[in-house]
């Protein structure tokens, strides 16, 4: 009793997330102010009817002629020509009205699709940086792949499937009230109920073993592009068994739950095949007993065995459908749960564009945690003035590219306040914001195109000899012209193709090409080797004289030259100054010069041993 309430229970929950999400689609099906849609969304709804009306006369018109063949009257070729042109004429009309319906509808559904895609996009580019941070990108694909592919299925089969076979069945029950019995409207009715009962009933209960597919299904999808991503370091390792090993686990799991489900199925098929079975031989039996008492002509029998014949052929699938559209609403609330998603960083009421004049970035009073247990930082102040070149220094783990992550309002502070020129980051717009400065990131991640297209991603309306001088200014300009395909050269994927030092040129060139008027070197150069950073080093110090600059870094020697630098530790300002007074401070600053200083003695040391 108990388990029947459960079952009840989570029926009635489940139903009632389809419908949130039937709710959330509607308004991408009938869009306010776009009376062209709402057009095609009305006629298509009128061919509907139309080309049922004809589906439901065409075995009218064929008891007719029926019943005229059976007759030996003067008349009956006349008659059975005019019935049968009728017949033809509807059997025309109603294939006509169902192309129709599918004309009219089709950007509709289209149009839907586009929009939903579109919108979830740019939702999840919305979102915070701790949200990406948390999820796992094959997974999060799969869900918008699955959810759009869900629209488009629902759809198709429930406006070209379900709705015209639930007119048809009112239809073909009001004929067959009004010209033979009710009872054979109540026989077809209750049928069709057990059967709608009992495919729902079956198919709701096989339901979370298709869950456990897809989440299977994700898990091999998240891992195998998960181990492509990172080919090289499964190389490295020599890890190409253990990273099958892996994807063949998620694939079993897969392959059980998939087993399952599918054989399941049978007793699906097996239940819906006794009720067919039962309703056609009532019905049936109706019939053959009118016929016997001369209630029934023969044309009205096989009226009703044709009106059987069109209505369970159609319910044959109801169960594959039902399954599919009860998939298609997980799959689309998968998707719409993303869009529900909360944006963390979101602009004011009332925002402003920011206003730069000369890009001071002050930094107030801030406290940040990524969550309230763990701080990182803890009251920091400082002042980059207009012009200035401000280092920021630190062990792993004191905050240095929180900061980064703080200007660029990836996150919102805890408490206190970031200005650039005395704006509030939080009174301002994003997108102005991030216009206004320019990254070099230590890793920087590049597009599976072209190194022009690279490039002009800092600004994608510039003109090419714009992204050309960009790039000459970044020093890269000659190397690509020494490639075969120049600036139409494909990087390959996070530009893996490049080395380096060529992947943080095209960076500082896409920099460049933004025009910021701050700009922002993240350990730009701390995984180069020494030449190439040297050189580097000499690019970025071109590009950002006489403009704002804050420099995090890791390397101390190339920060010698700062206005000031800033020593955290723990999430707090340890020291401050310039180079050579924090040298001559010896506290932290000093300590770790000296360690660098002699491992770059060593290093040089043990390298002109191995060129002797």
């Amino acid at each position: 009793m108990f388990k029947l309430f459960d079952r009840f229970s989570s029926f009635r929950v489940s139903e009632s997330r389809d419908w949130r999400t039937i709710k959330t689609l509607l308004p991408y099906l009938w869009p306010t102010g776009d009376l062209a849609i709402k057009a095609r969304v009305g006629a298509a709804v009128i061919c509907l009817a139309i080309s049922k009306l004809a589906t439901v006369m065409v075995p009218v018109f064929y008891k007719e002629a029926v019943d005229l063949i059976s007759n030996n009257e003067a008349f009956i070729l006349t008659s059975l020509v005019g019935i049968l042109i009728a017949y033809g004429i509807t059997r025309v009309a109603q294939q006509a009205f169902a192309e129709l319906r599918e004309f009219f509808f089709a950007r509709v559904g289209q149009r839907a699709i586009r929009k939903v895609a579109l919108q979830t996009f740019r939702h999840l580019h919305s979102l915070s940086l701790r949200f990406h941070l948390d999820r796992q990108t094959g997974g999060l694909s799969r869900a918008i792949e699955r959810g759009i592919k869900g629209i488009e299925f629902l759809l198709n089969f429930t406006l070209f499937n379900i709705v015209p076979t639930l007119m048809e069945i009112i239809f073909v029950c009001v004929v067959l009230w009004i010209v033979f019995d009710i009872w054979y409207a109540i026989a077809i009715l209750a049928t069709v109920s057990i059967y709608i009962f009992f495919t729902f009933s079956v198919t709701e209960w096989r339901m979370k073993f298709r869950r456990q597919m897809n989440e299977m299904d994700s898990r091999a999808n998240t891992r195998a592009i998960d181990s492509l991503l990172n080919y090289e370091t499964v190389k490295y390792f020599n890890n190409e068994q253990h990273e099958a090993n892996r994807f063949d686990k998620a694939l079993r799991r897969y392959e059980d739950a998939s087993v399952v489900s599918k054989t399941t199925l049978s007793l699906v098929n097996i239940g819906q095949g006794f009720i067919i079975a039962i309703g056609l031989t009532s019905v049936m039996a109706m019939a053959g007993s009118q016929i016997a008492t001369n209630e029934m002509t023969v044309g009205g029998f096989v009226m009703v065995n044709t009106y059987l014949l069109q209505l369970f052929i159609p319910l044959n699938f109801l169960g594959f459908v039902y399954r599919e559209i009860r998939q298609s609403l997980t799959d689309m609330e998968t998707m719409f749960r993303l869009l529900g998603e909360k944006v963390e960083v979101i602009d004011p009421i009332k925002p402003i564009e920011l206003k730069t004049r000369g890009g001071q970035v002050s930094f107030k009073n801030v406290h940040f945690g990524y969550d309230k247990n763990r701080k990182i930082l803890d009251g920091i102040s400082f002042t980059v003035k207009s012009g200035q070149k401000v280092a920021i220094v630190g062990a792993s783990g004191s905050g240095k590219s929180t900061i980064a992550r703080l200007l660029f309002r990836f996150y919102d502070v805890s408490e206190g306040a970031i200005e650039i020129d005395g704006q509030d980051l939080c009174q301002i717009t994003q997108n102005s914001l991030r216009r206004a400065i320019g990254i070099v990131p230590q890793d920087a991640v590049l597009f599976n195109e072209s190194i022009f297209y690279n490039i002009a991603y800092g600004r994608p309306e510039a003109a090419p000899d714009e992204i050309q001088k960009a790039a000459e200014l970044a020093q890269i300009h000659k190397f690509i012209m020494e490639l075969p395909e120049g600036y139409n050269t494909t990087v390959g994927e996070r530009g893996l193709k490049l080395s380096g030092g060529e992947k943080q040129r095209v960076a500082i060139a896409r920099t460049i090409l933004k025009q910021p008027k701050i700009f922002l070197f993240d350990e730009a150069t701390s995984a180069l080797d020494s030449k190439t950073e040297r050189e580097i080093q000499a690019s970025l110090s071109l590009i950002s004289r006489g403009s704002t600059t804050l420099v995090i870094a890791h390397r101390l020697s190339t920060i010698v030259d700062a206005d000031e630098i800033l020593v955290l530790d723990k999430g707090k300002i340890l020291e401050r100054g310039r180079h050579q007074a924090l040298i001559e401070m010896d506290g932290l600053y000093a300590s770790l010069w000296r360690r660098q200083q002699q491992a770059g003695v060593l290093f040089d040391s043990e390298t002109n041993h191995a060129s002797i």
